[in-house]
């Protein structure tokens, strides 16, 4: 099976491909049924909305419950599944895993709390907010299982390792060497003057014992084994993650996107519950944490996700944080290849896949965007500049306005707008990228060119899939 690939589209749809008990980890972080909004912004300052589109939980089951099940089929007999949700619906979602269609309440694991947040509580109404819910199900009795650990908490340490080796500096404890099990005649001697039920034979007790790892205090004391702080693995992991902070505003890793989650957060996931070389799914991969996580931890990996943008940022990510290239190391599949495909999609959508599509720039803002949508730079004016202590994407920097309209057909009144637009940035040449345009339209764009020198570009978005298929093809 083929993996490091991000496929754009459904994963109902991209599932289906995937062959039967194929993957071993699959987490996902589908979107919440929690009747809010979102606005993300990206690193090129990009305004992304994210609606809810489930009106109840209901209707939020019955979308997840065949995705479920297709996810289900594709995971391997030894494999494990992480479903991250809210409290909106958590207990709803754990109701429909444990059905015996799907995983089954004999394949419940763990029910893991993970603390994203600090917030303070809402006085005289409830309490917050502060936590995500991780449901882990496993497909049988047989899975990949590798402890966390956390490093042990100050305290303890004082308190139980309050021994420190002159010597090296090494902090260690006194342990217990006698044997709960007092009916072992074959480990009970005498030792150091001591007659004890014994732990060890006698022989492994006196090696020990040569090699400084036996103390016995005072003379006639009961000899105890000298354990190391630093050779004790930590505290192991529970189900309550209280450990991993979310990601601050001022984060190296933050992206902007709404509901990113922390690296670590992944990488604790991807250490439990696989080996290198296995093969991670997420079939909501949003800004592609899972995937990073799993590229650096040497797993295989796949992503689905229904947006270009962010199949798009994803692969941004992979580029600039794992330092791998697309085509070679990993590749995009199933992005729109036809007109009908791209009028399906939702305004926002549509404009970001135009705008990526001519290597633009979306405007900081969507709404009240005041008729220009995105920005152009062109490439000689890059090349010209570059380095000449000029800011080329500063409030004064030469660009292309760029409109959008996703409407079937954009007419006269659309390019006038659009000439005010530009007339207001002291533009004048833009693009305007349309699914056709009128007779009055392209009329309006030649007398702007003949009569006020404002030079307007006409790009179809047939023109645009035509360019993309050619350079596949190349």
């Amino acid at each position: 099976m083929d993996t490091n690939i991000i496929y754009c589209g459904d994963c109902l749809v991209k599932l289906s491909e995937l062959p039967n008990e194929s993957v071993d980890l699959i987490y996902i972080d589908p979107p919440f049924s929690s009747n809010r909004n979102y606005v993300a912004f990206w690193q090129e300052q990009e305004a992304r909305h994210f609606e809810d589109r489930f009106e109840n939980v209901q209707a939020y089951r019955e979308y997840m419950y065949p995705r479920v099940k297709e996810l289900y089929r594709v995971l391997k007999q030894t494999g494990s599944f992480y479903y991250h949700c809210d409290y909106h619906a958590s207990h709803y979602i754990k109701i429909m895993l444990d059905r015996d269609d799907l995983f089954g309440y004999h394949n419940f694991r763990n029910e893991i709390i993970w603390r994203r947040t600090r917030a303070k509580g809402l006085a005289f109404t409830r309490l917050a907010s502060n936590h995500d819910t991780i449901l882990r199900y496993t497909k049988s009795d047989t899975f990949t299982w590798h402890p966390q650990y956390t490093q042990h908490d100050p305290d303890y340490v004082d308190k139980f390792y309050r021994y420190v080796e002159p010597s090296t500096g090494r902090r260690y404890t006194l342990d217990n060497l006698t044997n709960p099990n007092q009916d072992r005649p074959n480990l009970t001697y005498e030792f150091l003057g001591v007659t004890r039920v014994w732990r060890w034979t006698k022989e492994r007790m006196q090696a020990a014992y040569e090699q400084g790892l036996v103390v016995q205090n005072k003379a006639g004391g009961v000899p105890r084994l000298k354990r190391y702080l630093d050779e004790q693995e930590g505290t192991p992991i529970d189900d309550i993650w209280a450990d991993i902070p979310p990601i601050q505003a001022q984060a190296k890793e933050r992206l902007g996107y709404p509901t990113q989650k922390p690296l670590a957060l992944l990488r604790r996931i991807v250490a439990m519950s696989t080996n290198e070389g296995d093969i991670v799914l997420d079939s909501f991969c949003g800004c592609g944490t899972t995937l990073v996580v799993a590229q650096r931890e040497k797993r295989n990996w796949i992503g689905i996700d229904i947006s270009p943008t962010a199949c798009h940022v994803v692969a941004k990510r992979l580029k600039d944080e794992c330092r791998v290239s697309e085509g070679t190391d990993f590749v995009i599949r199933d992005l729109p290849k036809t007109v009908e495909e791209l009028r399906q999609y939702p305004p926002f959508e549509f404009q970001n896949w135009a705008l990526t599509a001519i290597s633009g720039v979306s405007s900081k803002t969507k709404v009240r965007d005041r008729g220009i949508d995105g920005k152009v730079y062109p490439i000689e004016h890059i090349k010209k500049e570059k380095g000449a202590g000029i800011d080329l994407f500063g409030d004064t920097d030469r660009y292309i306005p760029v409109q959008v309209k996703r409407t079937d057909q954009v007419g006269r009144p659309d390019i006038e707008n659009f000439e005010v637009a530009m007339k207001r940035d002291r533009r004048n040449r833009g693009i305007f990228i349309g699914f056709d345009y009128s007779r009055d339209a392209e009329a309006e764009i030649r007398r702007a060119e003949r009569d006020e020198g404002l030079e307007i570009e006409p790009i179809t978005v047939a023109q645009i899939l035509k360019q993309e298929m050619d350079k596949q093809l190349k």
